[in-house]
């Protein structure tokens, strides 16, 4: 396990998310072999689970979105918190952004985000940054969030972020109906219903909102 890239290419497989074929990641076949062999190693070396290995509904809507509307990103600095496998920061790069940044904590999702770039001819930067815990400077002209708001505290902790970036940055937040998505504040730019496994979700079809945050 010291070897986070040959771990993700020895329990995943080469393929592309239902709704951008345009894109190929290396994702996780089955579910539950996959989770179970990483909680057994989260027991002895504290990984968490590996949300890197799946292409969630937030992640798929955003890189379509992004693909279909190059004008978005064109020219753009992208910033994708909780990237995941980088799978919309992949996108904002196909679709002509000058940088996108994909920020993870975990190492597994930092080296899963460089293996999926290298599949895709482009190279976004996996950093190690908490971001959340620091002020918006300004570093980007667009972030995007994908499917974040899952659990109270994380997703307050996000929106109350995201307001202080509100107005330097465009700011688009794709959510799939979770719990905790705000509701105030968004201005709806387009929806999708994106094909999801029953293993990860409670319905085979999620309709995802992609939501731009409105400047108070």
């Amino acid at each position: 396990m010291t070897d986070p890239a040959a771990f993700i290419r020895a329990n995943t497989e080469t393929a592309s998310p239902p709704l951008v074929p345009e894109i190929r990641l290396h994702l996780a076949s089955e579910v539950t072999p996959l989770w179970q062999m990483t909680e057994r190693e989260l027991d002895r070396h504290n990984l968490p689970p590996p949300y890197w290995a799946f292409a969630w509904p937030g992640g798929q809507a955003l890189a379509r979105y992004l693909l279909d509307h190059p004008d978005t990103v064109r020219g753009r600095r992208v910033w994708d918190i909780g990237a995941g496998g980088g799978l919309a920061s992949i996108a904002a790069l196909k679709a002509g952004a000058a940088s996108a940044t994909a920020f993870e904590i975990d190492p597994f999702a930092l080296a899963a985000i460089a293996l999926n770039g290298a599949l895709n001819g482009v190279a976004p930067l996996a950093e190690a940054r908490e971001v959340l815990a620091e002020p918006f400077a300004g570093e980007a002209d667009l972030i995007l969030i994908g499917d974040m708001c899952y659990e109270r505290p994380l997703a307050e902790r996000l929106v109350a972020w995201l307001q202080t970036a509100a107005g330097r940055a465009e700011i688009l937040l794709a959510d799939p109906g979770r719990a905790y998505l705000p509701k105030t504040g968004l201005e709806l730019v387009i929806s999708y219903a994106v094909p999801t496994s029953l293993d990860l979700e409670d319905r085979a079809i999620r309709t995802t909102a992609i939501y731009r945050l409105a400047v108070a």
